[in-house]
């Protein structure tokens, strides 16, 4: 079955469509999959459910897709380095879900290993927990959370072989591999594409026996935060 494709567009042709819900690996900008939001963005996909940590910033990340007010809901842990996520939060035009990061990533990898629901301590006695099923166990109060099955799931890897079998670099490793396993899709971009068999099997991050398509390209690598030192007197 052929999984390389000559680019994102071609990637995505065929799975994408208005109203779907979409798992995004990445945390802030590191590791996230900025050719496929890129293609989705030109696609013109509406009405967008995104499963993310975050949405990147106001002109990068799934933020260039909440520009386009193509992204009907986020559902998310943190809002912090994006305006117009705030804005559009705060104003009524977004719906977001939030949800603690350990649980977010816990509800994908629950949804990848086909685990409806789970029980958990995080958020008990906040708003987290409104509407949610309390159960105890050995007198501690946990909630139940579901697990998130999404209809498409875009992550970005540092290599891949032609089957699929993914390597991310070092914290770009992050959301990638929850997100991966639970679409019932999923697209993933790289940055190089090695033989098959040229892969240390002990050194692959996800099979890919989870991942239906791959495409290869440049990427922009931003610093989110720059942190520099004050240069010493001589």
């Amino acid at each position: 079955m052929k999984k390389v494709y000559a680019n994102a567009a071609e990637a995505l042709d065929g799975v994408l469509s208005d109203g779907m819900l979409i798992a995004a690996g990445g945390f802030g900008l590191c590791g996230i999959p900025e050719l496929l939001l890129e293609a989705i963005k030109d696609s013109g996909a509406q009405n967008l459910t995104f499963a993310s940590n975050n949405a990147g910033v106001d002109d990068f990340g799934i933020g260039i897709l909440l520009q386009t007010k193509q992204v009907k809901k986020m559902i998310s842990s943190y809002v912090g380095e994006n305006a117009e996520f705030m804005r559009q939060y705060l104003s009524g035009e977004l719906e977001l879900e939030f949800n603690p990061q350990g649980t977010l990533a816990e509800r994908m990898r629950a949804g990848g290993a086909g685990i409806p629901g789970f029980y958990t301590k995080t958020g008990v006695g906040t708003v987290i927990a409104d509407g949610k099923e309390h159960k105890d166990f050995n007198g501690e109060t946990y909630i139940l959370e579901e697990g998130l099955f999404a209809d498409l799931a875009i992550v970005k890897a540092w290599k891949a072989d032609d089957t699929g079998n993914l390597v991310f670099r070092k914290t770009a490793r992050n959301f990638n591999v929850p997100a991966a396993t639970c679409g019932k899709i999923c697209v993933a971009e790289v940055e190089e594409i090695v033989p098959r068999g040229s892969l240390d099997p002990d050194s692959i991050h996800l099979p890919g026996i989870y991942v239906n398509r791959i495409v290869q390209g440049s990427h922009e690598k931003r610093i989110e935060q720059r942190t520099t030192r004050k240069k010493e007197d001589a």
